[in-house]
């Protein structure tokens, strides 16, 4: 009974915490790239591309930066032409990154 009991919490916890972690995702190993947004007047080229991650560890840490403002300014880049999104996640919640890629001039 007590083995049932400790698979039906884990079972829940895999089940209930995968938000936000892409359009896709696999419970044991995820690696998607996909598009976010876009320059609408289209008169930016792409020279430049900036990356920076957000990384969660256990559901218990969690840090870094993936805001498309910040990328930009640290990087130096001015205009913004695109910004897409990567993610990686290991067993769902063991270990995931969310990044931001921004590109322009």
């Amino acid at each position: 009974m007590k083995t049932k009991t400790i698979f039906c919490i884990i079972l829940s916890a895999f089940l209930l915490t995968n938000c936000a972690i892409g359009p896709t995702h696999g419970y044991i190993f995820t690696s998607t790239k996909f598009a976010g947004t876009f320059n609408p007047e289209n008169n930016v080229t792409s020279t430049k591309e900036a990356t920076d991650c957000q990384f969660t560890v256990l559901y218990l840490f969690s840090y870094g930066d993936a805001g498309a403002g910040s990328i930009a300014k640290k990087n130096g880049i001015s205009k913004i032409a695109t910004i897409d999104h990567s993610t990686t996640s290991l067993l769902t919640g063991f270990y995931r990154t969310y990044c931001t890629i921004v590109s322009g001039e």
